[in-house]
């Protein structure tokens, strides 16, 4: 074989390499998980959730409904649904969020929000007031047992993930790995987190 051709080879077998080993990271805005129960609440007996756009996870998608967070210091609005319901309403914020509520910023990985703040969530007319559900979403990576090989990470390690392609190249470290079928591999952080790492739109997080 020609030592040019086999030059190219090498190259192209690096680069599969590299592009298996890139992560996809996504900046997640401020969010509520609703349960049917307190959707009926703000929005009506028996309603549906209407949907607006599928998420980058499978069956996840973002809805027309927007609500209001009313905490001890300060209120946001235009705060989006994410569908479809849960057994049990949580909030994403993140610190900076917290902070303008005056709620203490819990971290936690999604579905643990036992021993959390709770707040006031209002739509129009209607409220609820929620005795715990606020957190601070731990980042973390989705991923299928193909990519979970293929990265060689297992459902709850806890990994060093360096964004690349950035101004600013850090390392977030601990992040937690969460292995699905249903999953499609993605990293999600909170815009905290994507502005101290100046994320753009060709960045992606590698696994150190």
């Amino acid at each position: 074989m020609e030592l040019d051709k086999m030059v190219e080879i090498v190259k192209a077998k690096l680069l599969e390499i590299n592009n298996e080993q890139k992560i996809p990271v996504e900046a997640s805005g401020r969010h509520i998980h609703i349960s049917k129960e307190d959707a009926e609440i703000l929005f009506g007996k028996g309603c549906n959730l209407t949907k607006l756009k599928d998420l980058s996870q499978p069956g996840q998608y973002a809805c027309e409904e927007r609500v209001k967070l009313i905490g001890p210091k300060g209120i946001i609005e235009g705060v989006i649904v994410l569908g479809p319901f849960r057994n049990e309403t949580q909030i994403e914020l993140s610190i900076t969020d917290a902070r303008i509520l005056g709620v203490k910023p819990i971290l936690r990985e999604s579905g643990n929000i036992e021993n959390t703040p709770g707040i006031i969530v209002v739509y129009k007319d209607r409220c609820i007031s929620l005795k715990k559900g606020v957190i601070i979403a731990k980042n973390h990576i989705h991923m299928d047992t193909l990519d979970s090989i293929k990265l060689n990470a297992k459902d709850k390690d806890l990994v060093d993930v360096q964004i690349k392609n950035s101004q600013r190249p850090i390392i977030f470290k601990d992040v937690l790995v969460r292995v699905n079928d249903n999953f499609k591999l993605n990293m999600h952080i909170d815009y905290d987190e994507a502005n101290s790492c100046m994320l753009g739109k060709d960045s992606y997080g590698e696994i150190v």
